[in-house]
C-alpha cells in the first residue's frame, strides 16, 4: 500500500507540474487564445509524458493489487474446501 501511495504523491506532483508549466507559459506566450493553447501544450509535453507515465505507475500498481487480493480469495476459497473435505 505504501507504493501505492508514494505512486498517487508522484502522479500529484507531475501533475502539479504539469499545470504550472502550461499557465506559465500560455501567459508568456504572445498570439491568439489558440496559438498559445498551442505553445503551452508543446512547451510541456515532456511534463506531460511524465504525467502519464506516472499514470502508468499508479494504474500498474493497483492491478498487481487486484491480483494479489483475487489470489488470496482463490486461497481462501481453497483452503475452505479442503477444511470442508477434512470434516468427512
Amino acid at each position: 500500500m505504501e507504493a501505492l501511495y508514494e505512486a498517487e504523491v508522484d502522479l500529484a506532483r507531475a501533475e502539479s507540474d504539469l499545470d504550472k508549466a502550461e499557465a506559465s507559459t500560455f501567459v508568456q506566450a504572445a498570439g491568439s487564445v489558440a496559438e498559445r493553447q498551442a505553445v503551452a501544450k508543446l512547451e510541456s509535453s515532456e511534463l506531460r509524458f511524465e504525467r502519464d507515465l506516472a499514470k502508468a505507475k499508479v494504474n500498474r500498481i493497483r492491478m498487481k493489487i487486484r491480483s494479489i487480493e483475487s489470489e488470496l480469495m482463490a486461497l481462501a476459497t481453497a483452503s475452505k474446501i479442503l477444511q470442508a473435505e477434512m470434516k468427512l
